[in-house]
């Protein structure tokens, strides 16, 4: 018999979420706690916003949160990685006479230069 172990996430009664690990579910229930935060926040305001409205703008603001705090300046951005600034570009096509009609180009790479051995006397 197999044993497997599911998170739930439970708001007022209900079954909101089920995960296959506890990180995860945290994660999602502490971005609920954000999400009610906000809405608690913006029913105090004078915004006259449609619930369903509020909500979703509640929950979107919540998932997004690292983006809100840069926005607010709270929080600085962090640097993009190499592997996303460095996109490799799309492989290009070379028509030919040959047997293929549609031949890959690819690019040459340099092998990297030997150091030179110095020669002291």
């Amino acid at each position: 018999m197999a044993v497997e172990s599911r998170f739930v996430v439970i708001r007022q009664g209900v079954e909101v979420e089920t995960f296959m690990d506890k990180k995860a579910a945290d994660e999602y229930d502490k971005m609920l706690d954000m999400a009610d935060s906000l809405a608690e926040m913006f029913e105090a305001s004078s915004f006259n916003i449609d619930e369903k409205v509020r909500e979703e703008l509640c929950i979107y603001l919540a998932k997004n949160r690292e983006d809100v705090l840069v926005a607010l300046q709270a929080k600085k951005a962090k640097p993009e990685t190499a592997a996303k600034k460095n996109v490799t570009a799309p492989v290009e096509t070379v028509n030919s006479t040959d047997s293929s009609p549609e031949i890959e180009a690819t690019a040459k790479v340099k092998a990297p230069r030997k150091a030179k051995a110095s020669t002291s006397k």
